[in-house]
């Protein structure tokens, strides 16, 4: 079964096959930030799309779809935005976490690299928020894509370390959470391929679970 023909046996909401869903995994996680996933259409349609699964952990959040075609994307209007996005005049994160009283609205772009940094010039409400980027931190743990960038993460990973520095004090018990539904979203990914071995896979491997490898069409158990 090829990619574009396994929507039917995949997750709803995690987008995983079915007999690999994370949902059972998936937190719910308090935050004062307001995160609003901004993304593009085609990136939207993906099942390795991590973005989305970020905002199902997170209850302060928010998804818009932006990129259809003969369509104006939605403008954005929220008190104290900021674009993450490492544009050359990017603020570092840090700078508005000192104020926990006035938490700030964490607009993250998600699609590949030329689309995320459209979002700025064609988004309404964009233009003047300003962009911040991430401390440099450990590389991305993310193996369903090859990245372009040395410095890129995955969607969830960015907003995971945003959080970290945003959220204070719980900010590392923060990205722990998400990151715990997204490891296992990518070694689920990488046993049903074949490429980990079931023990390496974080929460286990579901019972009844198969294998789906989109390379060589096989499905075993």
């Amino acid at each position: 079964m090829s990619r574009r023909n396994n929507a039917a046996s995949r997750c709803a909401r995690c987008r995983m096959h079915a007999s690999l869903c994370v949902c059972a995994l998936i937190p719910r996680i308090e935050t004062r930030t307001r995160v609003v996933l901004v993304i593009h259409r085609a990136e939207d349609r993906k099942p390795t799309n991590t973005g989305r699964l970020a905002t199902e952990c997170l209850a302060n959040s928010e998804v818009v779809v932006r990129g259809h075609e003969g369509k104006p994307d939605p403008p954005l209007s929220f008190a104290r935005p900021v674009l993450l996005f490492p544009h050359e005049d990017a603020i570092p994160i840090a700078a508005f976490a000192r104020d926990l009283d006035e938490p700030v609205a964490l607009v993250v772009p998600d699609g590949n690299w030329r689309q995320a940094s459209k979002v700025r010039a064609r988004v309404a409400g964009m233009r003047d928020a300003p962009c911040v980027a991430l401390p440099a931190a450990e590389p991305s743990i993310y193996r369903l894509r090859s990245e372009a960038h040395p410095f890129g993460l995955a969607t969830l990973e960015a907003i995971a370390r945003a959080l970290r520095v945003l959220e204070g004090d719980r900010g590392a018990e923060i990205e722990r959470a998400l990151l715990f539904p997204f490891r296992a979203m990518v070694e689920r990914t990488l046993w049903s391929r074949g490429d980990v071995e079931t023990g390496e896979v974080t929460g286990g491997i579901p019972e009844g679970a198969q294998r789906h490898d989109p390379r060589s069409g096989a499905v075993a158990r």
